[in-house]
């Protein structure tokens, strides 16, 4: 799954750390996350989106292999 995370946490001016600590989970899975190698669960995925204002879809989109 592909996603936009970095864009908006840099867009908002957070630290990785910021947002793990908003998120209630550890610098080393928002790292994850951002880099593909984590797909986060579905309840943390709402939470990222409720962060950033946007829906799923424009967060987290899945990758095609056409």
């Amino acid at each position: 799954m592909r996603n936009t995370l970095p864009d908006y946490r840099r867009e908002r001016g957070l630290s990785q750390q910021a947002l793990a600590d908003l998120l209630g989970v550890s610098r080393q899975t928002v790292i994850s996350i951002e880099k593909g190698r984590y797909d986060p669960s579905l309840p943390l995925a709402f939470k990222i989106v409720a962060v950033f204002g946007c829906r799923i879809e424009d967060m987290f989109t899945t990758e095609s292999n056409n």
